[in-house]
């Protein structure tokens, strides 16, 4: 079973999440952050195979919880799932040791189908 962490300062889609990736027997959301600080210590934690990071949080951004995630947590995936559509977001997310980019306008398969390429690879 994949273990998954979920970061985002909303607490609505943390839960919409959760619901949509734990109905595949496959996935275990094993933890929820609401920043990229909290994260980070919950990675350390619960070793999560995958941290699914918003970009826009209060307190420490998806970019720099990745930074921090790569340095402890090596193996870990990282996949950026964002409002933010802004030319370079990826060559910068992927400098942060970041696997994909996706957007939440592109909805919830679309990230799926990303987790499961990245963890193919």
């Amino acid at each position: 079973m994949t273990k998954i962490l979920i970061v985002d300062d909303s607490p609505l889609l943390r839960r919409l999440l959760r619901l949509y990736l734990e109905y595949d027997s496959e996935w275990e959301v094993c933890g929820e952050a609401e920043n990229g600080l909290i994260a980070v210590g919950k990675v350390k934690d619960l070793v999560p195979d995958i941290v699914i990071l918003d970009l826009a949080m209060p307190v420490m951004d998806g970019l720099e919880a990745a930074r921090q995630i790569a340095l402890i947590a090596p193996a870990t995936i990282t996949v950026l799932f964002t409002m933010q559509e802004c030319a370079g977001l990826s060559a910068e997310a992927k400098a942060a040791g970041i696997r994909d980019v996706v957007s939440k306008s592109a909805g919830a398969d679309k990230l799926l189908n990303s987790l499961k390429a990245l963890l193919a690879a």
